[in-house]
């Protein structure tokens, strides 16, 4: 899955440009090429502009929509002047913000609409209506929500009578709190570790998918690494790649990816040679055995397991 949030130009409110629109194509033409055929957006990224711009790229492409899927998040208001950056997942608000990407985006359909943070002022039966009528009136196909527990989801679905289909959560291999919270049971270190209990495991068990944003880890094991833990990570992972004739994209992907959750990368890059350094990702099962995966899990975490 290619997440889109780097398209549009600055975050500002600033228009796009042309040029904003060719290196939308781009990153778009290099996803298709490497096997991604799924796009994350959200109305915030860029002010909707990652939005605005991915529409002007399907407007060029006559048959592209038919070809991908499209999901995009709601539930966040940016900061604005004196005017604070909150939450908003009430029923009018969900159903306005659609309305706003599906013109932006330029198409009359979203495949999934993931409600994007949690809104501690949300009513769930409220939440559940406003989603049950965006998918009677054919706006929105299939519902998820991104950075929620088991706990919050659960709630959620008590009042949905669709089932909710995806949970996009940060993970890779520098952000492991997802993994960590199951090893730690009974060890001192468990306190330290804030990821809630079971929510890996209410998804696998609701055939709730997983989608990590956020897993090539901002580039700390493929070229910007900032501690000796770091370097010696992506040692191991350049290792590995050379090894399997890959990429060490493609090996930070495979790590997740050979959790039996089934996790699905949300890939941040908007470089075409970065998008298509994650081909194999996309197109092969993960090539690690056994012992690599917990390798660079050890190696990642600078000590060993307890």
């Amino acid at each position: 899955m290619l997440g889109c949030m780097g398209l549009g130009g600055s975050w500002d409110t600033a228009p796009y440009t042309p040029a904003d629109i060719d290196a939308a194509e781009a990153a778009v033409e290099a996803a298709l090429e490497s096997g991604i055929t799924t796009f994350d957006h959200a109305d915030i990224y860029r002010h909707g502009k990652a939005e605005a711009v991915f529409g002007e790229v399907l407007s060029r492409a006559p048959g592209l929509r038919d070809r991908i899927t499209l999901q995009s998040k709601c539930g966040i208001r940016l900061a604005d002047g004196d005017r604070p950056g909150l939450y908003d997942l009430r029923g009018a608000t969900i159903v306005r913000k659609v309305e706003q990407s599906l013109a932006r985006l330029r198409t009359d359909v979203l495949d999934v609409l993931l409600l994007h943070r949690p809104d501690p002022l949300a009513d769930p039966s409220e939440v559940a209506a406003a989603l049950e009528s965006l998918h009677r009136q054919g706006l929105v196909r299939r519902f998820g929500v991104s950075n929620m527990n088991a706990h919050q989801i659960a709630r959620l679905q008590a009042h949905l009578q669709l089932p909710l289909v995806a949970d996009q959560l940060e993970m890779s291999l520098l952000r492991r709190d997802w993994l960590e919270e199951g090893v730690l049971v009974n060890t001192p270190a468990s306190a330290s570790v804030g990821f809630t209990a079971g929510t890996v495991e209410h998804c696998v068990d609701h055939k709730i998918a997983l989608q990590a944003w956020g897993p090539l880890a901002q580039g700390r094991y493929t070229g910007r690494q900032e501690t000796p833990q770091e370097h010696a990570t992506a040692a191991l992972v350049a290792e590995l790649a050379e090894a399997k004739g890959t990429t060490p994209e493609t090996v930070l992907l495979w790590w997740l990816q050979r959790h039996p959750a089934r996790i699905s990368p949300v890939i941040g890059t908007t470089n075409p040679a970065r998008i298509r350094a994650c081909r194999d990702a996309a197109v092969a099962a993960p090539d690690l055995t056994h012992e690599e995966w917990y390798r660079l899990w050890i190696t990642a975490r600078g000590a060993a397991l307890p």
